[in-house]
């Protein structure tokens, strides 16, 4: 018996994301309103140009990523953006949650919050009260 028997396999994408729209179904209403039109996404890990444009060197560093601009800064002057998204990194959520023993669905709804905050410009306590208002 190997040390790998007995060992599941790694939580694909499509968990990733039940746990990511599960956590944004359980938001106040007054944030699910505005979530309409984010699209969330979820790659193994962030490309070369994102992460170059944040300063990254590895793809298991950055755990999610918000792109778009927040609610408050939006213009209907703004003819043909792309929807805002929210990227979702497997891999680097996986490595994070091996490295600290968080459990995967606390991890994932942790990231789908911060990510979400930036949706909405709000900071970091904002985001820790409306991530305990979801658990």
């Amino acid at each position: 018996m190997s040390g790998q028997d007995g060992i599941g396999a790694a939580p694909g994408a499509d968990v990733i994301e039940a746990i990511a729209r599960a956590a944004i179904a359980r938001l106040p209403d007054e944030f699910r309103a505005h979530l309409g039109d984010v699209v969330l996404i979820v790659e193994e890990f962030a490309d070369d140009e994102t992460l170059a444009a944040l300063g990254l060197e590895h793809p298991l560093d950055l755990t999610g990523l918000y792109h778009g601009r927040p609610v408050g800064e939006k213009s209907s002057m703004d003819p043909g953006a792309l929807p805002d998204r929210i990227h979702l990194y497997r891999r680097a959520i996986l490595d994070e949650w091996i490295e600290t023993g968080v459990r995967l669905d606390d991890l994932v709804v942790h990231v789908t919050i911060h990510e979400i905050g930036h949706h909405f410009g709000l900071s970091d306590a904002d985001m820790h009260a409306l991530e305990d208002a979801v658990a």
